[in-house]
């Protein structure tokens, strides 16, 4: 899930909220034994995480069954023991039903398993038909690269061989060929060919016993496995469970004419997720959870859509994933990556065995012990935290929350009705969405559609889409009250179910826009919080690519805030936008100002708009 926050942020807030002074160092294990925290808009799951392991009870809510899941997986212990057999099994019966697909001979004659196959796009101008990539250079400073004269490959001073079936006059390009130097027109796609029709499979790479990493033009026995690909899939899915619905983000596609996330995948990889939903069908359901996630993910690498990072000196063959840019790209060179391919010894970017190491095996291994990060010199270094875990016990009733510690309770649904008791949370700790935020709702259908298919049954997978905050499709007219609506009526029933004389609701924010902060405002006086406090602490990066252009600011304000307060704040002066340690500062006395009985609720957006504006 995208809205992943920086642990190191929550953990120092949920520090502040212990009561023993002696476990209120940031090291110190444990310190919220018998508290219940609520995050109900749980996202990442950042807060349930950092909770848990200081010894709280959790709940987590989410209108998007996606990050309920991911926080049931992650916080559910499940002996990694038993996670890898059941992943060696799963591999196992994937290669015996696709590892011919996924073969590829190489020029030393040995058959072995395609590490990835290149693509080139269709593209044409007056003078005829070209074929463009990203660059004509696939591996740094020449040592693999395309020839645009003899339509071929060379490897080092090695002649691969030259590309098949290629259309008459065809020219090879790279993408900053934008218009032809003879005609002057401009590269088009060539009209009503769908996107998959437009990619050309160019090069295969494999790891040859002899040669090493192999570039070679694709074959015609790749194109009969290609052949037999496609073939195959044409008996499996129904388009009609896979139609693209409207979204701001989902717009490039359809501007594309990709109406079908089916068309977002090769045969291959079609094939791929079938064969992994017949056998995931018969692993025991908490097992298959986490490896029907570990598929959902892998598909950001295996996809028709996946970028070629090769050319790139410090990146040598890489992947570049669909949303590095947290949105739909269309690159010139197109990856289809093997996600079953195991190289010995060497790293396999966007590998279902890679991205089990890294977010099963490894993470599985830091959740049993954590560890924080401390600066060392020049450097950093590994403090162990004796005694905390990074999981818990799943529970099904707000009264299981009672006792014990480290128990978890799920609520997939708004936030606006949780299944909770009057006065029976400690503290709310939360991350609203982004006032005009990544539509994080629409690019999740991209992993959904698959989801519902590869995990049918562990989720109502109907999205209320009336109930989000940010909606996933089309943005239309008043989507600011929409936002103040929707929060007002989620902080309305954060503020029922906090404990009415020391409970407390908090989160981090911060935007540069009046319309965000007066919205929040709105929220939160419909639910009758007051500000008591709060800190300017650093955000993400402003160069992180998915708030780029976002107003983004470097500093968050984390807001401390309480059913009613004794604390008067006064209206404060022009911010200097040029320093954003304080322009989140004076935002956040803005706010306070705007929930006190002097604010006029009726004036707040205009109030807003004179405070932002000015300076």
């Amino acid at each position: 899930w995208w809205a992943r926050r920086c642990g190191t942020t929550f953990r120092l807030i949920l520090k502040g909220l212990v009561e023993d002074e002696a476990l209120r160092d940031f090291l110190a294990p444990a310190g919220l034994q018998g508290k219940i925290i609520l995050d109900p808009m749980l996202g990442g799951g950042t807060t349930l995480h950092e909770a848990i392991r200081l010894g709280a009870n959790v709940v987590g809510a989410d209108i998007d069954p996606i990050p309920v899941l991911q926080a049931r997986a992650t916080l559910t212990q499940v002996p990694l023991a038993q996670l890898e057999a059941a992943y060696q099994q799963l591999t196992d019966g994937l290669w015996r039903s696709l590892g011919a697909y996924f073969a590829v001979e190489t020029l030393a004659g040995y058959m072995v398993p395609l590490r990835f196959m290149l693509y080139g796009v269709r593209r044409a101008c007056a003078c005829g038909p070209a074929i463009q990539l990203d660059s004509l250079d696939l591996r740094p400073h020449d040592e693999v690269r395309v020839d645009p004269e003899r339509l071929g490959v060379w490897q080092g001073d090695r002649w691969q061989g030259a590309f098949i079936d290629l259309p008459a006059g065809v020219r090879l390009i790279d993408k900053r060929s934008r218009h032809c130097a003879s005609c002057g027109e401009k590269f088009q796609v060539p009209p009503n060919l769908p996107y998959r029709e437009q990619l050309v499979p160019l090069v295969t790479v494999a790891v040859c016993p002899e040669a090493g990493v192999e570039y070679r033009p694709v074959s015609p026995d790749d194109q009969m496995r290609l052949a037999a690909a496609q073939l195959a899939v044409s008996r499996t899915w129904q388009d009609a469970a896979f139609v693209i619905p409207p979204g701001p983000k989902s717009r490039d596609l359809h501007y594309r004419g990709i109406d079908n996330y089916r068309d977002l995948f090769s045969p291959r990889q079609q094939l791929y997720l079938w064969e992994s939903r017949r056998l995931l069908a018969e692993v025991p359901p908490e097992i298959r959870l986490n490896l029907g996630l570990l598929i959902s993910t892998s598909l950001e690498f295996n996809s028709l859509l996946c970028g070629y990072k090769g050319g790139n000196a410090q990146r040598p063959g890489a992947i570049r994933h669909v949303f590095a840019h947290h949105a739909y790209g269309f690159p010139y060179t197109v990856v289809e990556n093997n996600p079953l391919f195991e190289p010995a010894g060497r790293k396999a970017s966007g590998t279902l065995g890679q991205l089990f190491h890294d977010r099963i095996r490894r993470a599985r291994q830091w959740a049993a012990a954590p560890a924080e990060r401390v600066p060392a010199g020049r450097g950093s270094q590994q403090v162990p935290l004796p005694g905390e875990k990074d999981g818990g016990m799943a529970v099904l009733t707000a009264a299981e929350l009672a006792q014990g510690q480290r128990r978890f309770l799920l609520h997939h649904g708004s936030a606006v009705d949780l299944p909770l008791p009057a006065d029976s949370i400690d503290y709310v700790i939360t991350d609203p969405p982004y006032f005009d935020s990544v539509q994080y709702g629409d690019l999740a259908n991209f992993f959904r559609v698959w989801l519902q298919q590869l995990l049918p049954e562990a989720a109502d997978w109907q999205y209320e889409l009336d109930a989000a905050a940010i909606d996933p499709r089309e943005p239309v007219a008043g989507a600011a009250y929409d936002y103040l609506a929707v929060l007002g009526g989620i902080f309305s029933e954060c503020q029922r179910v906090l404990r009415p004389d020391s409970g407390r609701l908090i989160f981090t924010f911060h935007h540069g826009k009046a319309t965000a902060w007066a919205a929040l405002a709105g929220a939160l006086r419909q639910a009758r919080f007051q500000l008591v406090n709060y800190y300017v602490v650093h955000s993400e990066s402003p160069a992180s690519v998915h708030i780029n252009g976002l107003n983004a600011l470097t500093h968050d304000a984390i807001l401390v805030l309480a059913p009613a307060v004794n604390r008067e704040w006064q209206r404060p002066g022009w911010p200097a936008h040029a320093d954003s340690e304080q322009f989140t500062a004076t935002c956040a006395r803005m706010l306070g100002w705007s929930l006190s009985d002097a604010a006029d609720e009726t004036d707040l957006p205009a109030a807003w708009q004179a405070l932002l504006s000015s300076g």
